[in-house]
């Protein structure tokens, strides 16, 4: 669908009246009413509003793109503005937007809104276009200047046709590529096009495939790997590897395929980088070894994208059983002592008891490709069954990753015949073995004495000083957030409800509500610290926080333990302080916020959990770098 068909004259609008975000949302807006695609202004405009707070689409470079697909969108349309001396729309580059393009696409057709958004982002790539756009007379040289440009870029032709007349003499391309970024959307184009573009002026034969949001487009053929020089692969996130074995491969960021597209061009066309070998070595833009430090985030980010939605599901499910369940009927059992919040918790804790296995598994394969998936399951089913909880699961993954690639490497010189033999019986097989020996004899012992030393010195600090000794579960609850540390402080404060002594328990719970509240709270007051998908996620950690849910805060510390563990921890230590100083009780061992009812002084303990959250909230805000994404 082309942009010209989806654009009406009275859908345009330049340079009006409009001072901020909001009344820029709100023009946009009137206009598409204006050319009559809604049916319900208020509802569009609703899922407008609810897709910004997913994150800004303000993409940078001066241009907004706010969408939406909705059920009060009659038919797909575009409504623009050009705003000449700018405004904030708090873009990713914080820097004012220009050009305005709202999309609204009918809830029941299979994103239009994705294919737009990848033609205006691609359009928008050409400097001079956006400026010419932001100087158009009127409606009319707007909507030409449209026109012409996606006629010449986007000629009404086979892909099959193209391909073949970009190809070689020899039928082939010399330089593939992949982009791909968190979102999929503007930045995964924009990525292709820069590289599209500068390869065209430098007279390579050159394809590339887009692995966004709305799925592959313009995937790489088998045949065409094969004859390629170099392949090119600019992605924030894990994309299909184990295509380009034995190819020589350059790995780095998709802003590099934005900024640095010649540079990366240039060392492909002159074959400057490694074999690709599934695990094995990658280059960053430069031509040097990615660094160690980014190689763990990646693998770590595919781990912890996994495991999310089962942290997220099981969590809630869980606060859900102890909303609905009777404390009075027991204490110990509080969670399961009616038979729908028995169900209810039954079904959260079987997800739980998927999210350690899921972690490593996606880690160990991120390393080791597929053949270590399930060789990362089990030694992540065994960390958790073993006492090494969360800290377990993340060695399980690297031990399982690196168990593999040298398993590969082992077995690479057998004949050709046995070539089928590797991945369903010689890897799992030995993977499984192996993994399973090193977690039960080398990881979980140790591991499992320092929690047991770890109860003991709790147990001795006894009477001497109950503030301190909330500071220090509080702080537990938020060190390792489900890993012996964690388990250690909870279990201490489990023990202390058949003493009566509930202020332990009450100080144990508040160490672990704060972490994901306080990363919740600076997702949403300071966004700049969080890419936009972990801002999404980061708002259904309010839900965790007051559930008592601390493993929400999972994925936040594996993706940055530096900053967001220290932070945390610090926030956990004050509110289970300050819990202690005021004489906070609590009766029973789980529920957060949904047992307010047998909290004791339960005014006081809300103060303090603000507290620190609040605190926690700050230290992430100042240790956090601002990013774009």
């Amino acid at each position: 669908m082309r942009i010209i068909d989806l654009l009406k004259r009275e859908g345009i609008s330049l340079n009006p009246d409009v001072k901020d975000k909001s009344g820029a949302i709100d023009f946009l807006v009137d206009l598409m009413d204006k050319s009559g695609r809604l049916s319900d202004k208020e509802e569009y405009k609703k899922g407008v509003l609810e897709r910004e707070a997913q994150g800004t689409t303000g993409i940078g470079e001066g241009v907004a793109i706010p969408h939406s697909k909705n059920k009060a969108v009659k038919e797909a349309g575009l409504s623009a503005m050009v705003i000449k001396n700018g405004l904030d729309f708090e873009s990713l580059d914080a820097q004012p937007a220009y050009l305005f393009f709202m999309i609204a696409a009918p809830d029941g057709e299979n994103n239009v809104h994705l294919e737009v958004l990848s033609r205006l982002s691609t359009l928008l790539m050409d400097e001079k276009f956006r400026q010419d756009l932001i100087d158009a007379k009127d409606k009319d040289e707007f909507l030409a200047m449209i026109d012409k440009a996606e006629k010449e870029k986007f000629k009404e032709e086979k892909a099959e046709e193209k391909a073949e007349a970009d190809k070689e003499d020899d039928g082939y391309f010399e330089v593939l590529a992949v982009t791909a970024c968190p979102t999929g959307i503007a930045h995964t184009y924009m990525a292709a096009e820069a590289m599209e573009k500068k390869a065209k002026e430098m007279g390579i034969k050159f394809k590339v495939e887009t692995d966004g949001s709305g799925g592959v487009k313009n995937k790489l053929t088998k045949d065409e790997i094969e004859h390629a020089k170099c392949i090119i692969v600019a992605a924030d996130r894990e994309v299909e590897m184990a295509r380009f074995n034995g190819k020589k491969v350059i790995q780095t960021k998709v802003a590099n395929g934005i900024n640095k597209a010649e540079e990366l061009l240039t060392d492909a066309i002159n074959e400057k980088a490694p074999i690709y070998e599934g695990g094995g070595e990658v280059v960053d833009d430069d031509g040097a070894k990615e660094s160690i430090g980014r190689q763990i985030y990646k693998h770590l980010m595919n781990g912890v994208s996994h495991m999310l939605p089962f942290v997220i599901g099981g969590g809630i499910l869980i606060a859900l059983a102890f909303l609905f369940d009777d404390a009075s009927l027991g204490a110990k059992t509080f969670g399961s002592n009616t038979p729908f919040a028995a169900f209810l918790k039954t079904i959260g804790d079987t997800a739980f008891g998927f999210m350690l296995p899921i972690l490593a598994g996606y880690i160990a394969m991120s390393i080791g490709d597929r053949p270590a998936l399930v060789t990362g399951f089990v030694g992540g089913a065994i960390a958790n069954s073993g006492g090494s909880g969360f800290l377990g699961a993340l060695l399980a993954g690297f031990i399982a990753g690196y168990l593999m690639v040298f398993l590969k490497k082992l077995f690479s010189k057998l004949p050709n015949s046995l070539e089928g033999m590797k991945p369903v019986l010689i890897y799992p097989l030995l993977g499984v073995l192996l993994i399973g020996a090193i977690m039960t004899f080398l990881v979980n012992p140790p591991v499992s004495i320092l929690n047991t030393s770890l109860t003991n010195g709790l147990n001795a600090m006894g009477e001497s000083s109950k503030v301190v000794l909330g500071i220090v579960l509080g702080a537990m609850m938020s060190i390792d957030m489900g890993g012996p540390f964690n388990k250690a402080a909870y279990v201490f404060g489990t023990a202390s409800l058949t003493t009566g002594n509930y202020d332990i328990m009450a100080a144990v719970m508040i160490g672990g509500m704060v972490p994901p509240l306080a990363i919740a709270l600076c997702a949403t007051f300071f966004k700049n610290r969080f890419s936009k998908d972990e801002r999404g996620s980061a708002l259904t950690n309010y839900i965790m926080g007051a559930s008592f849910i601390t493993e929400g805060a999972i994925p936040f510390a594996a993706a940055d333990p530096l900053r967001v563990i220290p932070s945390c921890a610090i926030g956990a230590g004050i509110a289970g302080g300050l819990s202690m100083l005021f004489g906070c009780t609590l009766r029973a061992p789980h529920g957060g916020l949904w047992v307010a009812a047998i909290i004791g002084n339960p005014l006081y303990y809300l103060a303090a959990l603000a507290v620190g959250s609040l605190i926690g909230m700050a230290l992430l805000a100042i240790l956090k770098k601002p990013i774009h994404d």
